[in-house]
């Protein structure tokens, strides 16, 4: 496995549509254990191909401690509900936080890194994740959608009061 760079905003690559994947085989699993290091090593909670210089419609996941790492190849949203506003960041946009607006909750149907396919239901955070993944397929990033920036500071103290259990 191997940790690749991150490719940050402008490149014209993170603005295109990404092809479908229509090969399963070793090069497709060495690209998402690719993905998945380059991942952990910055410290991300998801990764699509194009941040990393591949325009495949292939992205991951991580919801963290217990839960298994989402590998979606052509995945694609057959279902949302609801809506929330909350921060987020983009390891192709260092230091840029915003308010985002998306779906609470998504149904999508992707295929496994061996091309069988499968669905996946998720809401809250771990849907907004697999929604922000897979705009990058489509070549939509997420400062188009940003409400309102917010400056890592405050950002910061944000997380702070979270930990202390006060009140937002």
């Amino acid at each position: 496995m191997a940790i690749l760079e991150i490719v940050k905003h402008p490149a014209p690559i993170l603005q295109q549509k990404c092809e479908e994947v229509v090969k399963f085989d070793k090069e497709l699993g060495q690209l998402l254990d690719d993905m998945y290091e380059t991942m952990v090593a910055a410290d991300g909670v998801g990764l699509a191909a194009p941040q990393v210089g591949k325009a495949v419609r292939v992205a991951i996941v991580d919801m963290g401690e217990g839960q298994d790492v989402i590998e979606m190849v052509n995945p694609v949203v057959t279902a949302i509900g609801g809506s929330e506003i909350e921060v987020e960041g983009c390891l192709s946009f260092p230091g840029l936080y915003g308010e985002v607006e998306r779906p609470y909750f998504v149904r999508v149907e992707a295929q496994e890194r061996d091309g069988s396919l499968y669905e996946i239901e998720a809401e809250d955070y771990e849907a907004r994740a697999i929604l922000h993944e897979i705009d990058h397929l489509n070549g939509i990033l997420f400062d188009s959608k940003i409400i309102r920036v917010v400056d890592p500071s405050e950002f910061e103290e944000e997380i702070l009061d979270d930990e202390e259990g006060e009140v937002l």
